[in-house]
């Protein structure tokens, strides 16, 4: 599950038309290549009670850039802590290290939201709309992607726009 706010593609022409598929520059070197292909590391989720030193240590260790933040008892999956914006909240003295992970994560907003399950299923393709904006060739709409199982109760990794940026480099065109 790709926990981030997506939006539908857009149809064209009559209703009975299906919406053209995602293409873009970067298509031809997918070639069916899926989110598996990218190896995302393992998911490292935090409680939002844990103490933000503990996540900034964390993340450090295994040089990630956003961790999950899962409920302690239900597992689910509550929001995510972007490190880069953890480090200028700390360095402004908005939050310190010892406060809990909660005070500094941004939390999923799940009320009347689609949002758009990425597994390691998922094309690279449908991977790289999703970071879009469903826009081909536009900018950068989100710089990560929860992937999860089908089922949305497991949360396996991160993916993030560097991640795909680094396959695409890769692979020849």
């Amino acid at each position: 599950m790709a926990t981030t706010l997506t939006q539908q593609p857009a149809q064209t022409g009559p209703a009975t038309t299906t919406a053209q598929p995602f293409s873009t520059t970067w298509s031809s070197r997918y070639r069916g290549a899926t989110v598996e292909d990218l190896d995302p590391p393992a998911a490292l989720s935090l409680n939002p009670s844990d103490a933000i030193n503990i996540a900034m240590l964390s993340a450090f260790e295994r040089e990630y850039t956003h961790l999950t933040i899962v409920d302690s008892e239900t597992r689910a999956l509550l929001g995510y802590i972007s490190i880069p914006h953890l480090q200028s909240l700390l360095e402004a003295g908005r939050v310190q290290p010892n406060d809990p992970v909660s005070a500094a994560m941004t939390r999923f907003q799940r009320k009347g939201r689609k949002y758009q399950v990425i597994t390691l299923q998922t094309p690279l393709e449908e991977l790289e709309a999703f970071f879009r904006g469903n826009v081909s060739g536009g900018p950068w709409k989100e710089e990560f992607a929860v992937v999860t199982d089908e089922n949305r109760r497991f949360v396996l990794g991160v993916a993030t726009v560097q991640d795909l940026e680094e396959f695409v480099k890769r692979r020849p065109a």
